[in-house]
């Protein structure tokens, strides 16, 4: 775990993802907050190419919690069998919408403790959701953002709550809106587990990573 990096530092490394990317997308496909919602919950331990391939007849046909429902757990299982641990994926799909419809009105609420009481959703899901779809500058930490927050020093700490803590402590508020789409995306495509691209590092001199690659 690298040392907390100082305040001007993580400030011009957020100036240059901003620079290079000034409002960063997730790269889930969805059309509203529910299939937002859904999406997300079916991309633990899956990819999001694999989650959009699952989805993108699934939400022609069932975009909204009562046609989810219609559709029916059998029905769901047809169109997310390739993605991991998709019968209980289905099973939490099948409750949240049921849910959705007796309690929130068929809607997404938009507090974190009442995404949170939906089955399938947990603290990552809500906040993806709270960002992307409300707004919020909500930090959802993947294992993405745990590494590179770790690796750089921009937001260490020993599990994934106390990352998120040290993003919202420490990047400046004006970056907070997008900070963890720049962070996922970073390290997905460039500061990768096994073999990060530090050649193609926009922040590679402010970052004190000693096993560098070339």
């Amino acid at each position: 775990m690298a040392k907390q990096m100082d305040y001007q530092t993580i400030c011009e490394a957020f100036r240059r993802f901003h620079e290079m990317e000034p409002a960063p997308q997730g790269e889930l496909h969805h059309t509203n907050a529910y299939t937002l919602t859904v999406a997300v919950a079916l991309s633990a331990q899956a990819t999001d190419v694999g989650v959009n391939k699952a989805t993108r007849d699934l939400f022609k046909l069932a975009d909204t919690p009562a046609k989810m429902l219609a559709l029916g757990e059998d029905g769901l299982i047809e169109h997310i069998k390739t993605i991991g641990l998709f019968r209980q994926k289905a099973k939490n799909v099948i409750k949240m919408s049921q849910l959705l419809v007796d309690n929130f009105g068929g809607e997404i609420p938009s507090s974190r403790a009442a995404l949170i009481s939906l089955p399938g959703v947990g603290r990552k899901t809500a906040n993806v959701v709270l960002n992307m779809w409300f707004h919020q500058p909500t930090q959802a930490v993947d294992t993405h953002i745990f590494r590179i927050g770790n690796r750089t020093g921009i937001a260490p700490g020993k599990d994934v709550d106390a990352v998120e803590r040290a993003i919202e402590d420490n990047i400046p508020a004006q970056y907070q809106q997008h900070a963890h789409h720049w962070l996922i995306l970073h390290g997905r495509y460039v500061c990768k587990a096994r073999k990060p691209v530090c050649s193609n590092c926009i922040i590679n001199d402010l970052c004190p990573y000693e096993e560098k690659t070339q």
